[in-house]
């Protein structure tokens, strides 16, 4: 079994457990869920950069990536260096993160919140919704077309956006729906976590003009950041390389006053 199928594995098992601890109904009546989300997929297409920015502490791949810097410091500062979205690995066993990220980030900023988590039932679609996300992922190598038309219904009908995360021309093809607002094309094959940013170079002729476009992963420099914005991508999830920083938030500032410049 490879890492995707381990992790996919973990997360049913979770999953158990969360519905006994709390219901479906219980969701509902938190105060997050009546609180209409912020678009994410408006924010990206406003924003001269259209950066997203990533909060985690580490990654299967990695192992540990940063675990000094302080949640809440790291997305009020890149808030301030102009994120257009801010993403939340939610994820415990692989990640080392928590629906409670969510809940301290959604206190102190205002920028749209993209939960990253691997979402394989429909109760992870509510939960989102209750702990004050706006945006959701749904990495289509680990579900079916259908499953994500189910899923993205679901979603929309609860206000949330969908982000379809596609890794193959095969995925795009076979997994879009009117209800996805972004997709997103991860550079990192999710089955043996090796990148190149060619990937999303290769599938953006692929996408229909009518979604937002965003590429994923091994983006560590603003010249790359150029050349998938020339070639047609609206916004950019990055994360690992901030992270790995002393100071993600800083180095964020720096990256995105230079992709400014430049673009």
């Amino acid at each position: 079994m490879n890492i995707l199928g381990e992790i996919v594995k973990h997360k049913r098992n979770e999953l158990i457990s969360q519905k006994l601890n709390s219901t479906i109904k219980e969701l509902e009546q938190s105060e997050s869920f009546k609180i209409k989300c912020r678009s994410l997929k408006s924010s990206i297409l406003t924003s001269k950069s259209g950066i997203i920015c990533e909060f985690k502490r580490r990654s299967p791949s990695k192992d540990i990536i940063n675990n000094h810097s302080k949640l809440t410091d790291v997305v009020a500062g890149y808030e301030q260096a102009g994120a257009s979205g801010i993403s939340i690995l939610t994820n415990e066993k692989y990640f080392s993160g928590s629906t409670n990220d969510i809940k301290k980030t959604l206190k102190i900023i205002s920028t749209p919140i993209l939960r990253k988590e691997f979402i394989i039932d429909e109760y992870q679609i509510i939960e989102s919704k209750s702990i004050g996300a706006d945006s959701i992922l749904l990495i289509a190598s680990i579900l079916s077309p259908k499953k994500i038309q189910e899923f993205s219904s679901l979603a929309k009908s609860v206000g949330l956006e969908v982000l379809l995360e596609v890794h193959t021309k095969e995925e795009l093809d076979a997994s879009v729906t009117d209800n996805i607002d972004i997709i997103g094309v991860n550079n990192r094959d999710l089955n043996n976590f090796n990148v190149d940013i060619k990937n999303s170079l290769n599938i953006i002729d692929q996408i229909p003009s009518d979604f937002v476009k965003i590429s994923e992963s091994g983006i560590n420099n603003p010249d790359s950041v150029v050349e998938l914005k020339k070639a047609g991508f609206d916004g950019f999830l990055i994360g690992e390389y901030f992270m790995k920083s002393d100071s993600p938030n800083d180095l964020a500032n720096k990256f995105i006053n230079l992709v400014e410049n430049e673009i």
